[in-house]
């Protein structure tokens, strides 16, 4: 075996099948695009789901990738197990209808054994295959040599996620030795395929050869696929010989800084601190590839994960003690270890750490706040003479409040009291059960449609300098079927040799428009274009007259709603060198629309964007469109782009030949959309409305020409009405008279204030002499209709000033609602008597209820007849008690 560094088996692994005709696809974002079914990718074959249903045609149909991955479901077992980890990486090759079965196991035995590749010793190989599938076995026997003994039969290996293409898989596992032997030899899972740490998987095989369709029946696929996923950490720890992955060159230098910064605390000497080492050193891989993919801290999806996993290292931290905030000094460690293939950590590593910091920082917060709800909870729990904190609460803390539940542990321990774990467990398992319903709901591919994917007639889109055009009708698909013709009133798919129609991409929809015969008349109109499997323009049509196979048509754009839609596009550029401009080079986009009547476009960021930023956005977008700026697009490749500094749109797929939208050097971008060719067309810019949509994603809506045009109308005859109402002679002083009459109310509220406070004094000179008694306590009651809640306020807080009784209290009423508020003396509240308790005990009364302090509480209802039955509720509380 060679001894090899992880950076050199990725390579190499990449190196062998790009000899094998396969197109090395680089990384993709942790973030998927137009994907909801995942929250992160966590596979190799995910980003490529769109060749594996056949909705998209590769270039080429033999694909190899090294990608990094997230999986979060088992963030628990993260540092307790060997090979549990949230960020990995999988390598993969992948063939999209071209080789199958007997070119891939011969090729996976070449690389793994081969002393040009991997040379892996032959007999510490075995491999599991799907009993139904005896041709897997054959090949491994007679095309690999591998003896029978090496093989194994398992009934799960079949790889099968619902809809969609599936079928068996064989598993490569590799005997590390009896150092390793960890179970007795007649231990049921001591094989390949068993649970035990003797024998590792190394290499999965998926052969795709079947669509599982919706009604459970599994027939072939027209063309059949193989996904194979080998786990980079896992390969690296064989060829390393580590008893973990987390000893490989991968992690080890994160571990060894983490020794530094601990004061002494050493990695492999308690069990305990090692699980923090590993924690830490995985925990921060993740987040920093998650963060420079632009996901950002929050408390939902994607966000909520970084956080958790954030504050999960800072605890583990502390356990390490390690003193103050330590994170971002690691992230420069995980640059260095994946810079050779992942160079994007130490591009974005200023922005990085900067997240990191920010979030480090407001966890010490969150641990201020858990703590004030601790002691919320411990003082309920010493009145009622509870010493288990319930599951349920700590859960809360945990899961809502982002608290550790070890910190809930530490602080129970230090008051007296226990915490309920099972109760807490079931929490969590119950959260669990309900994340994986809600995943198994989601379709995770589409059944192939054989029919789309066999269409290979060439077409070409014309329509970047016109909108009208001859085309070839060359193929119509009614009911997932070819067919010769279109019949009247039906709704069809149909392939022109040519079409200035746009198809849906990038963010921009696609055009809209008629198809018309030679002679002028309207047979149909079109009512979306999207791509095709192998890349045409496919025209949803609705026919109107019969249309047929090999005939030609005129094909006419909707040249207004095309005119709006190419504004739109070019003020989406500008928009985008203007918030990078004003709010930093991180705010990258993360999803667009260009639609005729507005145009909206999503980008990630921390934090809110001022009113002062949105104007200044707005200011740069119009005054690029005033100046009048060239657009020129030019066809280039996709090296020759990258050089001139073009910005690669989020989710985007580029060939080698890319489109490049050049704004006078100022915005220059990869974009296959239809464009204004001077930005003065756009005519102007009009923001309409920021806001976040999500973990760390903001959207700017906005308009642009006619539309924004129609907004600032409608807004000057708002401001036109608004100077009307406030009697302002100019427009300019509009505002200054609002202020005025502002401050003219305040004046008024405060003198209404004043007012009532006197009146309130005389309504009540005597009521405080009114006292009576009930048991050991003295109380007042008093029903004063049409008063809010703040005069009942301050009523009470005169009560308690004069020391008037143990108890008060008060009830008003207004229409058809009802509103009590009771308050307790001090030395009541001593001898046991609570706000809370006497409102929960007659707000029954008015149909209602409510709570507050033990010194004072307030309920509301919608019975105000129930007023005096409540107040004398009242005396019936105080004798009891």
């Amino acid at each position: 075996m060679k001894k090899l560094s992880s950076s050199e088996i990725r390579q190499m692994y990449l190196d062998f099948f790009q000899e094998k005709g396969h197109k090395v696809h680089p990384s993709a974002s942790l973030i998927p695009v137009n994907d909801p079914t995942l929250l992160w990718i966590n596979s190799g074959v995910a980003t490529l789901k769109k060749y594996f249903d056949g909705t998209e045609t590769p270039e080429v149909p033999r694909i190899t990738n090294a990608q990094k991955s997230i999986r979060t479901n088992d963030i628990e077992n993260v540092g307790h197990t060997a090979r549990h980890h949230t960020l990995f990486e999988m390598m993969g090759n992948f063939s999209i209808g071209d080789y199958f079965k007997e070119e891939v196991i011969p090729w996976a035995w070449e690389f793994l054994t081969s002393e040009k590749w991997l040379a892996l010793d032959p007999n510490r190989l075995y491999v599991t295959y799907y009993p139904k599938d005896p041709e897997t076995k054959y090949l491994w026997m007679e095309k690999v040599g591998l003896p029978e003994d090496h093989i194994i039969p398992v009934e799960d290996n079949f790889w099968d996620i619902g809809a969609g293409p599936c079928g068996p898989d064989t598993e490569i596992f590799y005997d590390r030795g009896e150092k390793y032997q960890t179970l007795a030899e007649d231990d049921p899972e001591n094989y390949p395929g068993g649970e035990n740490e003797r024998y590792l998987e190394i290499w999965n095989l998926v052969f795709s050869q079947f669509n599982h369709m919706p009604d459970g029946t599994y027939p072939p696929l027209p063309h059949k696929n193989v996904d194979t996923g080998m786990g980079l950490e896992r390969v690296v720890s064989v060829i390393q010989d580590t008893p973990t992955n987390f000893e490989t060159d991968l992690f080890m230098p994160i571990i060894q800084q983490l020794e530094q910064l601990s004061a002494g605390k050493k990695y492999n000497t308690s069990k305990d601190l090692d699980v923090s080492f590993k924690v830490i050193a995985d925990h921060i891989r993740a987040v920093s590839f998650a963060i420079g993919d632009g996901a950002l801290p929050s408390n939902e999806g994607r966000g909520y994960i970084i956080r958790r996993l954030i504050r999960r290292s800072v605890m583990h931290g502390q356990r390490l003690g390690i003193q103050g905030s330590f994170l971002t000094k690691l992230v420069p460690t995980v640059a260095s270890i994946m810079h050779s293939y992942y160079p994007e950590v130490t591009e974005n590593m200023e922005f990085i750490q900067k997240v990191i910091a920010n979030e480090e920082n407001r966890f010490q917060e969150t641990i201020h706040d858990g703590l004030a709800i601790l002691e919320t909870v411990f003082a309920e729990m010493k009145e009622q003479n509870q010493t288990v904190l319930s599951g349920e609460n700590a859960f809360k803390l945990y899961d809502t409040y982002g608290f550790p539940y070890e910190l809930t542990l530490e602080y129970a321990s230090d008051n007296g009291y226990e915490v309920d774990e099972e109760g807490f467990q079931a929490e969590m398992k119950a959260q669990k059960e309900r994340a994986r319903a809600a995943r198994n709901t989601e379709t995770s591919m589409n059944v192939q449609s054989a029919v789309l994917r066999d269409i290979t007639v060439e077409s070409t889109f014309v329509g970047y300098d016109r909108t009208t055009e001859k085309g070839l009708l060359s193929a119509i698909v009614y009911e997932d079927e070819l067919v010769e013709s279109a019949l009247e009133d039906t709704r069809v798919q149909v392939v022109f040799n040519q079409t200035p129609f746009y198809a849906e991409m990038g963010g921009q929809l696609s055009d809209h428009g008629v198809i018309k015969d030679e002679s002028g008349q309207v047979v149909a109109t079109v009512v979306q274009v999207k791509k095709a499997p192998n890349g045409q323009p496919l025209h949803t049509i609705d026919v109107i007259a019969p249309m047929q196979l090999n005939s030609t048509y005129v094909l006419e754009v909707d040249q207004q709603e095309r005119a709006k839609l190419i504004k739109n596009h070019t003020a989406t550029h500008l928009l985008h060198q203007a918030l990078k401009e004003v709010l930093g080079t991180h705010a990258n986009q993360a999803g667009s629309l260009v639609a005729p009547g507005y145009l909206r476009f999503d980008f990630s960021h921390f934090g809110q964007v001022t009113a002062e930023e949105l104007a200044e956005m707005e200011r740069i977008v119009n005054e690029k469109i005033w100046a009048a700026l060239d657009v020129v697009t030019v066809e280039t490749t996709l090296e020759e782009a990258k050089k001139l500094g073009a910005m690669a749109l989020f989710g985007e797929k580029y060939g080698n030949k890319v489109r490049m939208v050049n704004i006078a050097n100022w915005s220059i971008e990869l974009c296959g959309g239809v464009h204004v060719s001077n930005t003065q067309e756009i005519g102007l810019f009009k923001i309409l409305s920021e806001s976040g949509i999500g973990a760390g994603v903001r959207r700017i809506e906005a308009v642009t020409s006619q539309e924004a045009f129609e907004l600032l109308a409608k807004h000057e005859l708002l401001l036109k009405q608004i100077a009307s109402d406030v009697k302002s002679v100019q427009l300019d002083s509009t505002p200054e008279r609002v202020s005025h009459l502002q401050q003219e109310l305040k004046e008024a509220q405060h003198e209404i204030s004043a007012l009532k406070a006197k009146l309130m004094k005389s309504e009540v000179a005597d009521l405080f002499e009114s006292v009576s008694t009930a048991g050991n306590y003295s109380f007042i009651t008093v029903h004063l209709p049409n008063k809010d809640m703040n005069e009942l306020r301050q009523l009470a807080d005169t009560w308690r000033q004069k020391a008037a009784s143990d108890v008060f209290v008060v009830a008003t009423n207004e229409g058809e609602k009802a509103n009590l508020l009771a308050a307790v003396s001090k030395d009541a509240n001593e001898k046991g008597i609570k706000a809370g308790d006497i409102i929960k005990s007659i707000a029954s009364h008015i149909q209602g209820g409510g709570g507050g302090r033990p010194d004072m509480a307030q309920a509301g209802g919608k019975n105000p007849a129930g007023i005096p039955a409540a107040l004398k509720a009242v005396e019936e509380f105080l004798t009891q008690a």
